[in-house]
C-alpha cells in the first residue's frame, strides 16, 4: 500500500507539471501559477514520505498490509532532502564568510561590501538580512546616477527577501530537478523575481535610467566574457526586453501576500490524513 501511495504522488506530481505553458497574464497572475506549478509536487510527494514514515513499516491502511519497501524509499528521500538542506546552507554560509570579507563602504548613505574586480556585479548575498556587495567594476564603469538605480533594485531584493525565500526555492529546485519543466518554471520564477525588484526601484529612481543601466550592462557584458551582474544583467534577450518593456510601461501593482493565495497548497497535506487510517 505504502508504494501504491508513493507512485500515486509522483503520477499526480507529473501531471501537474505537465500543466506549465509559455506564460501568459499579468505579473500577479503569472507569479502564482509559476509558484504553485513549482512548488505543489515537490511538497505532495514530501508529505507523502513524511506519513508513510510515520506510520512505519507495519500494519494495515483499512484492509491493505503496508510493507518495508515504500518505508524505505521515504525515508532515503527524507534523508536524501535533508542532505541537499545541510549541503545548500553550508555554500550559502561560504558564500556569506566571503563577502564579509570585503571591505565595507557608503553608496548612497546604503552601506555595503566592495569586491575587488572588474567583473560587473551587484548581488545580496546572506540570508535574512543580507549584505549589498557590489563589485569595483560596477563602480568604475557606471555614472553616479545609473549606479542609484542599481542600488534601488537591490533594495528591491533586500524588501523582499528574495535571497532567503529563494533559498529555499533554490532547495526544491535541487531536490525536484526529475521533474517535468523544473528548469522553466525556476527561470519563470527568476525572471518574475527580477521584475519585481525593478517595480519597487522605479518607485525611488528614474525607470529610464534604470532601464539604461540595464542596457549599459549588458552591452558591457557581450564586450567582455565572464562579466555578471547578478542584478541588472539578463540571462536573455527574451528576458531583457521583458524587463525593459516593464519599465517602460505603466507600474503594474504588486499585491501583498494573502491567505487566499496559498489555500491550493492545502490539497498537498492530504496525504498527511492517512495516518489517522494506519492500524
Amino acid at each position: 500500500m505504502h508504494l501504491v501511495m508513493i507512485l500515486t504522488a509522483v503520477a499526480v506530481a507529473c501531471w501537474i507539471r505537465y500543466q506549465w505553458s509559455e506564460p501568459q497574464g499579468s505579473w500577479i497572475v503569472r507569479w502564482r501559477r509559476s509558484l504553485f506549478l513549482f512548488l505543489f509536487p515537490p511538497l505532495l510527494i514530501l508529505m507523502t514520505a513524511i506519513a508513510l514514515v510515520c506510520m512505519g513499516p507495519q500494519g494495515q491502511m483499512g484492509h491493505w498490509q503496508v510493507g518495508w519497501l515504500g518505508y524505505v524509499i521515504s525515508l532515503n528521500l527524507l534523508v536524501f532532502l535533508a542532505w541537499m538542506c545541510i549541503r545548500l546552507t553550508w555554500q550559502g554560509w561560504q558564500s556569506v564568510k566571503s563577502a564579509h570579507q570585503c571591505p565595507q563602504i557608503s553608496l548612497n548613505r546604503k552601506q555595503a561590501r566592495l569586491l575587488s574586480t572588474e567583473a560587473l556585479f551587484a548581488g545580496q548575498i546572506g540570508f535574512w538580512q543580507p549584505e549589498l556587495v557590489i563589485s569595483q567594476g560596477m563602480v568604475n564603469s557606471l555614472s553616479p546616477d545609473h549606479l542609484e538605480t542599481v542600488i534601488a533594485h537591490e533594495q528591491g531584493h533586500y524588501h523582499y527577501r528574495d535571497t532567503f525565500w529563494f533559498f529555499w526555492l533554490g532547495w526544491v529546485r535541487s531536490c525536484s530537478s526529475w521533474l517535468p519543466n523544473t528548469d522553466a518554471l525556476w527561470q519563470e520564477l527568476l525572471a518574475l523575481r527580477e521584475l519585481r525588484a525593478d517595480a519597487h526601484a522605479a518607485l525611488q529612481v528614474d525607470p529610464l535610467l534604470l532601464a539604461e543601466s540595464l542596457l549599459l550592462v549588458v552591452r558591457d557584458t557581450s564586450e567582455n566574457t565572464g562579466i555578471v551582474c547578478a542584478a541588472l544583467g539578463a540571462s536573455g534577450s527574451d528576458r531583457l526586453e521583458q524587463r525593459i518593456e516593464a519599465l517602460l510601461s505603466p507600474p503594474e501593482p504588486t499585491p501583498q501576500p494573502s491567505l487566499q493565495s496559498w489555500q491550493k497548497f492545502i490539497w498537498a497535506f492530504l496525504p498527511l490524513v492517512t495516518v489517522i487510517f494506519h492500524t
